[in-house]
């Protein structure tokens, strides 16, 4: 039964991964024919196109926080490890834990503040100002995307609570390329 289940919560993450792909590359794909159009219109017409700058700024908005839980489920968010690179064993993971549950909480704070913004601005009725978008449709990544970040990372920290190696995220094993020119470095590993 166990099986069953974790084969259904594999499909479901490799679901939401595709999601997560899927709005990255969409927006970017979208982003980049908008402004090239734009660019086009305007050296070619002298025109612009109407709405062009309200797109692309819930584009990014899209962008930023529907790849928030991407970057984190392939462990490719920003790290500061002056400290981290110094611990060894218990402590490194104790570090790597505590940082992963300490971002999860945050982001989970910040998804739920986001969400009432979001729920505000809906109620409100908003729109942009050239194109008439509800705003309210517009920001709803934002708090999606900074939950979906805080599963990433208490996943992360669960894993490495229940396996030996060290999980830099819930799929992604630590790995640091061994180096010639540090041969003290290659030993502390």
């Amino acid at each position: 039964m166990a099986t069953k289940h974790r084969g259904l919560l594999e499909r479901l993450d490799r679901a939401i991964a595709w999601i997560e792909a899927f709005i990255l590359a969409a927006g970017v794909l979208l982003l980049a024919a908008l402004s090239i159009s734009n660019t086009l219109s305007r050296n070619l017409m002298g025109t612009t196109i109407p709405g062009t700058f309200e797109v692309t700024e819930i584009l990014m908005v899209w962008i930023t926080f529907g790849g928030l839980a991407y970057g984190v489920r392939r462990a490719r968010h920003i790290c500061m490890n002056a400290v981290y690179d110094q611990l060894r064993g218990l402590a490194r993971k104790g570090l790597l834990v505590l940082t992963h549950i300490s971002t999860a909480a945050l982001l989970f704070f910040m998804a739920w503040h986001a969400g009432h913004y979001v729920w505000d601005v809906h109620e409100s009725g908003r729109t942009s100002t050239a194109l008439g978008i509800p705003m309210g449709y517009a920001y709803v990544i934002v708090p999606v995307g900074l939950f979906a970040g805080g599963v990433q990372y208490a996943l992360s920290a669960w894993k490495n609570l229940t396996h030996r190696e060290l999980y830099r995220s819930f799929s992604e094993r630590e790995q640091y390329e061994e180096s010639e020119e540090d041969p003290a470095r290659s030993a502390r590993l």
